[in-house]
């Protein structure tokens, strides 16, 4: 991770100067916006990996070269054993995905309840 971020902001800066010499060259607007989306994957994945660095401050295990498989043991989250809301949020999101095919009344309606699916899942534990 102490050289993740430095990783990702060199490809993100690669993929922003391939970008304007592509958009100089080429005329075609897919592969400039394809690019650009590009490029901004790059910078927040290096943004995240640098804020994560920042915040952690220490040296983690995987770049101590002398650390052991044991050193990174602990808890890693919670994880639903019996979920159902990641189903729906598929299902809707395959919705909305083919609403952009078949047409634009089927993308708002699959986006209306692709937006209730995401706050039931992120809301799952919070009933009374």
């Amino acid at each position: 991770m102490k050289f993740g971020w430095q990783l990702f902001a060199g490809i993100a800066v690669f993929y922003g100067v391939t970008t304007v010499v592509y958009g100089l060259w080429a005329e075609e607007v897919v592969g400039i916006v394809a690019l650009i989306l590009s490029t901004c994957l790059a910078a927040l994945i290096a943004f995240y990996f640098w804020f994560t660095n920042r915040r952690l401050g220490a040296t983690l295990p995987e770049d101590n070269l002398e650390g052991e498989i044991a050193d990174r043991a602990g808890e890693q989250g919670f994880f639903s054993p019996h979920s159902w809301w990641p189903l729906t949020v598929a299902l809707f999101a395959t919705i909305t995905g083919l609403g952009l095919i078949l047409g634009w009344w089927m993308t708002l309606i699959g986006a209306a309840a692709l937006m209730i699916s995401i706050m039931g899942w992120s809301m799952q534990y919070e009933r009374q």
